[in-house]
């Protein structure tokens, strides 16, 4: 939140549209003034949007249409199935007719993080044309 002045000089809150970048989906603040609001975080999503663009246009993908190599679509299974497995152990190990210990929330919270930075971290990037 910011503070502003209106003309009558009463400080009032106003908050900052946090969009997201349109390709990473990571958190943006738009700019206040005159212009177009920001639709990448840096220049390398704008690019790789583009890119993505350009293979969509080739293959003549429709806007809800994506292509993902198997090997990559596997492993971001292999990941969800990993999370979803700690989220069912953290349920079971802070089951509260067993009174938790702080040693056992932490456990619980260390193989939650474990589990999901992977995921977190895991950034789908398209591939280069092969155009011949």
């Amino acid at each position: 939140m910011t503070k502003s002045l209106d003309p009558s000089g009463i400080s009032s809150l106003t908050t900052v549209d946090a969009t997201r970048c349109q390709w990473c989906r990571s958190p943006i603040a738009q700019r206040s003034g005159a212009g177009r609001p920001r639709r990448f975080c840096c220049q390398s999503c704008r690019q790789w949007d583009w890119v993505a663009r350009q293979r969509a246009t080739e293959l003549a993908l429709s806007e809800d249409e994506l292509v993902i190599a198997r090997k990559e679509l596997d492993a971001l299974r292999d990941q969800v199935y990993v999370l979803r497995c700690a989220i069912a152990d953290v349920e079971a190990d802070l089951d509260p007719s067993v009174d938790p210990t702080t040693r056992d929330f932490k456990a619980a919270l260390k193989w939650l993080l474990q589990a999901a930075k992977p995921l977190a971290q895991d950034q789908l990037h398209p591939s280069p044309s092969r155009a011949a």
